[in-house]
């Protein structure tokens, strides 16, 4: 588990200690440091990394919330107040939680999870849109022309001396070896049955003894090297 740095922003020694405590409690916050007022957290995000901010909103020189008003690159935040009537400002202000105070160490550890829910959905997001865009079509070259053919029409591939034959409703006869063009597939839809072929895994529709099926009524043999790889390819579906 990720083990969060948190601060606390409260002019209270009291609610301080409370805070100090809470966190001491729970094994993945670690407290960097207590802040008396908003100037004192300014100055310590300027040096250090934090995962959140346990912010009061009444401080004296300048409250919780036009501190939050001066931030740009922050935290999440987590208000501790006594002050209900700027639940919605904090909320526009978009805060993960508001507290009310005195607040329970139930109430603060639930808290807490809305800030780890919401840092897991956002890094899930930032993974998926960071991932690579997969091609979905390649160029092969046939006699003298360059033929474009899109990976989701491909049936199978069979290797033919220095050429293979790529079927899809017709048939590409291109200058290539099975092993290099099976290497520029994408391997979650494509795999190698046997020294010959490859089939567009999409295309299968049953397996029976050492032959399959494909939804062309195509009959295609198995290797024997290559079977488990089929089989676990099934299981993993």
């Amino acid at each position: 588990m990720k083990l969060l740095k948190c601060i606390i922003a409260d002019d209270e020694p009291i609610a301080r200690q409370i805070l100090e405590n809470y966190i001491g409690q729970v094994p993945n916050l670690e407290l960097i440091a207590s802040c008396k007022d908003a100037f004192e957290v300014m100055e310590l995000l300027q040096k250090q990394m934090v995962d959140i901010l346990f912010l009061d909103i009444n401080m004296p020189k300048l409250s919780g919330l036009s501190l939050l008003k001066t931030m740009i690159d922050r935290p999440e935040v987590i208000i501790t107040t006594a002050y209900p009537e700027f639940a919605l400002e904090g909320f526009e202000l978009s805060v993960t939680d508001y507290l009310l105070k005195p607040f329970s160490l139930e109430r603060f550890i639930q808290a807490v999870l809305k800030t780890q829910k919401k840092n897991t959905v956002e890094n899930d997001v930032k993974i998926i849109s960071e991932k690579e865009e997969l091609p979905k079509a390649i160029f092969v070259k046939s006699d003298k022309r360059l033929i474009k053919i899109r990976f989701e029409d491909i049936q199978y591939i069979e290797a033919y001396g220095n050429y293979i034959k790529i079927f899809t409703d017709t048939m590409v006869l291109t200058p290539n070896t099975l092993s290099d063009f099976y290497e520029k597939l994408p391997k979650e839809n494509f795999i190698r049955i046997h020294k010959s072929f490859v089939i567009n895994f999409n295309e299968l529709k049953l397996i029976e003894g050492n032959q399959l099926i494909l939804n062309s009524t195509k009959v295609l043999p198995i290797g024997k090297s290559y079977r488990k790889l089929v089989l676990d390819k099934i299981d993993g579906i």
